[in-house]
């Protein structure tokens, strides 16, 4: 198996539809200081890289960055946490989205039932509250609206804290986006949206891993 960087991977998902936070590929601190002031602060910086597959896991995402001193200094210290196993590495710049619910997506292809779509509940305790739905691809609208509908958290996804509703066409969307992909590109094994953060009440991708199947397999499937 081989992984698509982050911006890779979300490049992919907005060819399909689904909306991804704006962001800029740079090589050294002075790159990353103008794309921050471009989006404008707070800005996020993240080690990123085709063999890096978890940066959060290991300390690789530096979020709130006010201004270019804070920008530099995360590069710096980026840069210096690359190991000789990740390759090929730069920095990911983008603004920092804010929003009170995070939402989590993706699709798996099951060796003997295809792929199959999910969304759930996102955040810092999403594995453990396990709040999930899925379906097997291609999906349709009705079946979008079913597996938001099948989420235990409805109130997560009414107005909350000042911010309007989730909008369930746009989640919706993001499904049959992540379903579009699976049947167009065979070799796609793997697509993992986490997080999605709701911005007035709109679903945006701030990250995703996009997972390829080894050169061959493919047709060795069929």
């Amino acid at each position: 198996m081989t992984f698509l960087s982050e911006g890779e991977s979300k490049q992919r998902l907005a060819a399909y539809g689904i909306p991804v936070v704006p962001d800029a590929l740079c090589s050294d601190a002075a790159d990353a200081v103008g794309a921050a002031e471009s989006f404008g602060y707070p800005a996020v910086a993240k080690l990123t890289g085709a063999a890096i597959a978890h940066k959060s896991e290991r300390g690789l995402v530096r979020l709130g960055l006010s201004d270019a001193h804070a920008v530099r200094e995360a590069v710096v210290e980026l840069l210096a946490a690359a190991t000789p196993d990740d390759g090929e590495v730069a920095i990911l710049v983008a603004p920092q989205l804010v929003g009170v619910r995070e939402l989590i997506a993706g699709m798996h292809r099951d060796p003997h039932f295809g792929p199959c779509v999910m969304i759930g509940i996102g955040g810092v305790l999403a594995e453990a509250i396990g709040d999930v739905s899925f379906r097997l691809a291609p999906l349709s609208h009705a079946d979008g609206a079913e597996m938001i509908d099948d989420l235990a958290a409805q109130t997560l996804l009414g107005e909350l804290r000042g911010e309007p509703a989730v909008d369930r066409a746009a989640v919706a969307g993001v499904l049959l986006g992540l379903s579009a992909m699976a049947q167009a590109e065979a070799d796609v094994v793997a697509v993992d949206v986490n997080p999605m953060i709701v911005v007035d009440g709109r679903p945006v991708a701030v990250d995703a891993l996009v997972e390829l199947a080894a050169r061959g397999a493919e047709s060795e499937g069929r």
